[in-house]
């Protein structure tokens, strides 16, 4: 649903606002909302996203606008995706002089973010994501990253150091492994629970994501790599004899030149790819 402008008024007057014109609105659990108001931690993050004008913008979960005010007098169009019907008629009010503005009232992890692509620019997507969402969420991103120049994050600390963790550091498992295969990451800074309205119980921090215009090490079955990676990690205190155990015959693990007494964790992106590429043939046979 795609809510322009006009459609905001006469919602607007439902609204409970503060006598400065604020939106009075209690952060719902349910929808994972921890409101950004720190003026230094919003001027890094636009800083850092450095929008342009003729930059097809989206954002995922703009809540009271406050990282929306930063961007949106520098880009081309900018897209907001907000879950929360509540919040919908504030922000309609609030950038309704902004013609490049526009509002879809939807589920991020639902929305099909080729259907606001213009004149096939790529778009850029940023977002303050709510954590209990945010995983899955990545994945569905992940999917259009053929159609996205970039992204740009908040999370929680622990998800961004898992993604960008390489092989053998306590963090790094499927997340890292899959996002890798499509984007360099970048943490870029920590966010402290304090810059947050309610303050979260975990530390946040900022990531950018940019999709590779040529996969590096692309797998020659995306869903076997990805089966390969989801298998090994379900169980990744096991050796990779073990795990792939779920997958293969005894017989065709040992015909395997990789070391499989390792575990899992200790193999890097690049590996896992050779590892699905070696195995697609054998699973083929089988089938």
């Amino acid at each position: 649903m795609n809510n322009r402008r006009s459609n905001g008024r006469n919602q607007g007057s439902s609204q409970a606002h503060t006598q400065k014109g604020e939106l009075s609105h209690k952060a719902r659990k349910r929808f994972g909302q921890n409101f950004l108001h720190d003026a230094g931690i919003i001027e890094s993050i636009v800083r850092s996203i450095r929008p342009q004008a003729e930059d097809c913008l989206v954002e995922i979960g703009p809540g009271k606008g406050a990282i929306t005010e930063g961007l949106i007098d520098d880009c081309h169009s900018l897209h907001v995706v907000e879950l929360d019907r509540d919040l919908i008629p504030w922000l309609v009010i609030k950038f309704e002089r902004h013609p490049q503005f526009n509002i879809h009232q939807a589920d991020a992890l639902k929305f099909n973010f080729e259907s606001i692509m213009e004149d096939d620019k790529p778009l850029r997507i940023v977002g303050n994501l709510p954590y209990n969402i945010s995983t899955p969420l990545i994945f569905h991103l992940l999917s259009y990253h053929e159609r996205v120049q970039d992204m740009h994050f908040m999370l929680q600390k622990e998800v961004v150091k898992r993604m960008a963790a390489q092989a053998s550091e306590k963090a790094y498992g499927r997340l890292g492994i899959m996002v890798q295969y499509f984007c360099k990451v970048e943490h870029l800074f920590d966010v402290p629970p304090e810059c947050f309205d309610p303050a979260p119980k975990v530390d946040s921090a900022i990531v950018r994501l940019v999709p590779y215009d040529k996969l590096p090490y692309p797998a020659d079955d995306y869903k076997i790599f990805d089966r390969l990676v989801n298998t090994a990690f379900q169980q990744r205190r096991k050796t990779l004899r073990n795990t792939l155990k779920q997958l293969l015959t005894v017989e065709q693990i040992e015909q395997l030149t990789i070391d499989t007494s390792v575990r899992p964790e200790n193999l890097s992106m690049q590996e896992f790819v050779e590892l699905s590429n070696t195995i697609g043939p054998m699973l083929a046979a089988a089938e």
